[in-house]
């Protein structure tokens, strides 16, 4: 079983990581959703770290700087 609150840090992390590169990238939210083929909405909900976003849509948004998320196990 994961810890409580997992899924919380991992998308803030997520959520933070892609906000920062966005904006190193000088690209707006709308921008980097039209640069990505994302909808706008969920470019805003990925960076408010909503938990409940798709997998390959996540994947979609890190792919823009070289990575992805893979499943895994988790650091006990």
């Amino acid at each position: 079983m994961y810890p409580k609150g997992y899924k919380i840090e991992i998308m803030n992390t997520i959520a933070e990581y892609v906000k920062q590169k966005r904006k190193e990238a000088g690209l707006t939210q709308q921008e980097f959703a039209m640069r990505s083929g994302l909808g706008l909405r969920f470019v805003r909900e990925l960076e408010q770290g909503k938990e409940t976003v798709r997998l390959d849509k996540v994947n979609q948004a890190l792919g823009m700087f070289g990575m992805q998320a893979v499943p895994g196990r988790m650091d006990e």
